[in-house]
């Protein structure tokens, strides 16, 4: 298949996830943005006011965190040309279709 023209797929991935210690998620979400190689004087925002607007939100901090092009990095022959990761906090959203859910598995 190597001489196959390349194969565009979507997928997508909703995950599921508890968070212990919200501080240390913020942290880590604030040293992620403060080392990235941001150009801030051609951003609408400041890097403190960008800070200030992560840490006001988890799961904004959540997202960040979440880096779509490590999620099959390993893979030969496959390379993640882009992505949209979000979270919202609670319940899923009705947009989605509903997985399965084990009976005792938390809202």
């Amino acid at each position: 298949m190597e001489d196959a023209k390349p194969v565009v797929i979507q997928l997508y991935c909703r995950l599921r996830i508890r968070i212990d210690d919200p501080h240390a998620v913020l942290e880590a979400a604030e040293q992620r943005l403060r080392s990235a190689n941001i150009d801030w004087s051609s951003e609408q925002d400041t890097l403190e006011e960008a800070v200030a607007e992560l840490r006001s939100d988890l799961a904004q901090s959540v997202a960040s965190l979440a880096d779509p092009d490590q999620v099959l990095a390993d893979v030969p022959g496959l390379e993640v040309r882009g992505g949209r990761l979000w979270a919202e906090i609670g319940a899923p959203s009705e947009r989605f279709q509903p997985g399965f859910r084990a009976p005792d598995e938390e809202t």
